[in-house]
């Protein structure tokens, strides 16, 4: 249902208004003037403002400054008894989106604000669809099984993982997902909103490791114009647009201690400001968070707030590992290749019994993605292999997957494979600790370096398998190779 705040000083007309806009099905709330129409506005926004021109103090005109100022795409409805083509003029420069004058004319008031609801919807989702998100994509209504169906598996661990979105989907609690990198902590979460009652509503998501201190800010909470070099318009965050439905906080670990402080407040409040306004915005909005560190030992280390902790650990899940439910692996290996099948357009390709006893051994280090990146290589070559006319490319053998896994792995029956020979010099010198150097103490920057650098090349060069071997966030592990390429310490392909 639709809501519609109408603003008039004279009572008998706001309650003609509000009677007329309730019979044709609209949600309604009023304001006797403009100081309270913008607490209403900045408290919980409406669909559409309908508001007289003509009113002591602010006067309709002003409001709808106001309102720009506060929400550019929020459709305002100017009415007055003194219509003039001037008027009118000024007010859509203004950024009205339509002007109608009293009395109304049979079903002019209805037919105005339908029009005015559904720009305002469209405007919505062309700002989702600019994000990647699908604004409702699954219909409203009582939490079920619908956002299941993602989680794919038959283990008794996933069987676990069903029962727990299922318990927390129709609560409007906080759920922080711990797992692994590439385990599926997104997946799971949108299957909670899928399942929840937010389901018609937005669901995004912001990788919290991949940007800046100051980037983030803006991206959650919005900027006001010239709240920065660069900032050349206003620009509502996700707070603002997932309004209503599900905001996914991706690894929330990696947040500074001063966007933590806003954060924590949002979930306290419901409440926040953009950067460079002082006008407090309230917002409904579910959040969910993952993270593939130890939260409790970041707060220990005073890398992570107590008090957002605990706002986040409302209901907790923990994803299992790849490895600890092996038996899914032959669900998901064909569920991944039949989507990818149907995404080339290929047809269908099958697996060898001997490829699926190597990929049910594995150990994967990398998870459920590292399963699906193995599938997606294998389905693309031998698409192109098939329209090459190649014989043999509808199989996936062992011998085609076997050179793709990662040495020590795991390996066929779960066994790890032996380490490449070494020389006894070089066996000697990896037995020395890492901070000693011809019987001296190195500084510890230079043995973390060196760590990190031996770890980016074990995993050619991969960020997040990196950053989770070594138990680091991405983000950290950015930052540390920008300030040593600028220093020149390390290489620049780094």
């Amino acid at each position: 249902m639709s809501t519609v705040l109408v603003v008039d000083d004279k009572e008998m007309m706001r309650d003609s208004v509000a009677s007329s806009l309730t019979r044709a099905g609209f949600e309604v709330a009023t304001a006797e003037r403009a100081e309270v129409a913008i607490e209403q506005i900045a408290h919980r926004r409406p669909d559409v403002v309908l508001t007289d021109l003509k009113m002591p103090g602010v006067t309709g005109l002003e409001l709808l400054e106001q309102i720009r100022s506060i929400d550019d795409e929020l459709p305002v409805v100017l009415m007055t008894a003194f219509g003039t083509i001037e008027t009118a003029v000024h007010a859509m420069r203004l950024g009205a989106f339509d002007y109608i004058t009293k009395p109304f004319e049979g079903d002019e008031l209805v037919i105005t604000i339908k029009r005015a609801v559904q720009h305002g919807r469209v405007v919505r989702e062309n700002a989702l669809l600019r994000l990647g998100a699908a604004p409702g994509s699954c219909a409203s209504g009582p939490a079920g099984s619908a956002g299941l169906d993602r989680l794919i598996g038959r283990s008794g661990a996933m069987a676990r993982v069903r029962q727990q979105v299922q318990a927390v989907a129709g609560s409007q609690g906080t759920v922080l997902i711990s797992g692994e990198s590439g385990s599926g902590k997104e997946v799971v979460a949108r299957a909670i909103h899928e399942a929840s009652t937010r389901a018609g509503r937005p669901f995004l998501a912001v990788n919290c490791a991949a940007l800046s201190e100051s980037l983030l800010e803006s991206e959650l909470f919005g900027h006001e114009r010239g709240a920065f070099t660069g900032a050349d318009k206003t620009r509502k965050g996700r707070f603002e647009l997932a309004d209503g439905g599900t905001l996914l906080l991706d690894e929330v670990s990696e947040v500074s201690p001063q966007v933590q402080a806003k954060l924590l407040r949002v979930l306290q409040e419901r409440a926040f400001e953009r950067v460079g306004s002082s006008v407090t915005i309230g917002v409904d909005v579910r959040v969910l968070a993952t993270s593939n560190r130890d939260l409790p030992q970041a707060v220990a280390e005073g890398s992570f707030r107590q008090d957002l902790f605990f706002r986040l650990n409302v209901l907790p899940i923990q994803v299992p590992a790849l490895r600890e439910r092996l038996d899914d692996v032959p669900v998901l290996a064909r569920h991944f290749i039949a989507s990818l099948c149907e995404r080339e357009r290929c047809g269908e390709i099958e697996i060898e019994p001997g490829a699926m006893q190597l990929l049910g051994g594995y150990r994967w280090p990398g998870n459920v993605r590292e399963l699906q990146n193995v599938c997606e290589r294998a389905v693309v070559l031998m698409a192109a292999k098939a329209r090459a006319g190649e014989p043999g490319a509808r199989v996936l053998t062992r011998a085609m997957v076997e050179p793709w896994l990662l040495p020590g792995g795991g390996g066929a029956g779960g066994q790890a494979a032996p380490p490449p020979a070494r020389s006894p010099a070089a066996s000697a010198i990896e037995a020395k600790p890492l901070y000693l150097a011809g019987g001296d103490i190195r500084p510890l920057e230079e043995v973390e370096r060196e760590a990190i650098v031996d770890a980016l090349r074990r995993f050619n060069g991969h960020r997040q398998k990196t950053a989770s071997a070594l138990g680091i966030g991405v983000r950290t592990l950015g930052l540390k190779l920008r300030k040593w390429k600028e220093m020149q310490l390390v290489e620049a392909s780094l």
